[in-house]
C-alpha cells in the first residue's frame, strides 16, 4: 500500500464519497449543510491522509470526522441562531432612525426599497455607515468623483421616490444633509 498521497485520496474519496454523503443527508435537514459536512471530512481526510487507516478502516474513520464535523456544524448553527435572536431583540428594541415614528418609517422604506440596488448601497454607506467619498471610492472600486455623481444620482431619484410616498424630504436629512 505505498500509493503515493494523492491517488491515495482519489481512491478514499472514490470509495466513501457515496456512504459518506447519504450519511450527512440523513442527519442534515439541508442538502446544503450535508454537502458542507462531506466537504470538511475530505479536507480533513486530505489534510492527514498520512493517519487514514487502509481497508475497511478507512470508511469508519471517515464516518468519525464527518460525525465529529457534524457536531461542529450544528454548534455553530446553534450559535449563529441565538446571535440573530439577539440581533433581532436588539433591533426591535432600538429606534432604527431618530425622530422618525414608525408611521413615517414605512413610506421612507418603501421609498428606499424601490431604488436599484446600487443605489441604495450608495445611499446606506452614506446615511449609515458615515463613509465619506473618499472611503466609499475605496470600498467600491472606483474614483471619488465617480462616487459625487453617482451619490447625486440616487439622491435625487430618492427625493422623487420621497415625492410620490408623500415623505416631506426634511425628514430624510441624513441622506441629504451629508458633506459629501
Amino acid at each position: 500500500m505505498g500509493a503515493d498521497p494523492e491517488s491515495r485520496f482519489e481512491e478514499l474519496y472514490a470509495s466513501c464519497y457515496r456512504p459518506l454523503l447519504g450519511y450527512a443527508l440523513r442527519r442534515c435537514p439541508d442538502p446544503d449543510d450535508a454537502a458542507d459536512v462531506v466537504a470538511e471530512t475530505f479536507m480533513i481526510a486530505w489534510r492527514r491522509i498520512e493517519e487514514v487507516p487502509h481497508g475497511e478502516e478507512a470508511r469508519l474513520w471517515l464516518y468519525g470526522v464527518a460525525r465529529k464535523a457534524l457536531a461542529n456544524h450544528r454548534r455553530g448553527e446553534r450559535r449563529h441562531e441565538r446571535r440573530t435572536e439577539a440581533l433581532r431583540a436588539e433591533l426591535s428594541a432600538a429606534p432604527l432612525s431618530a425622530g422618525l415614528t414608525a408611521e413615517d418609517l414605512s413610506p421612507l422604506a418603501q421609498a428606499f426599497g424601490t431604488l436599484s440596488d446600487d443605489d441604495r448601497e450608495l445611499l446606506a454607506l452614506v446615511a449609515w455607515e458615515k463613509l465619506d467619498a473618499g472611503q466609499i471610492a475605496r470600498t467600491l472600486g472606483i474614483t471619488r468623483n465617480a462616487v459625487r455623481v453617482r451619490l447625486y444620482r440616487a439622491r435625487r431619484r430618492f427625493a422623487r421616490r420621497l415625492t410620490e410616498a408623500g415623505v416631506e424630504h426634511t425628514q430624510a436629512v441624513a441622506l441629504e444633509g451629508s458633506p459629501l
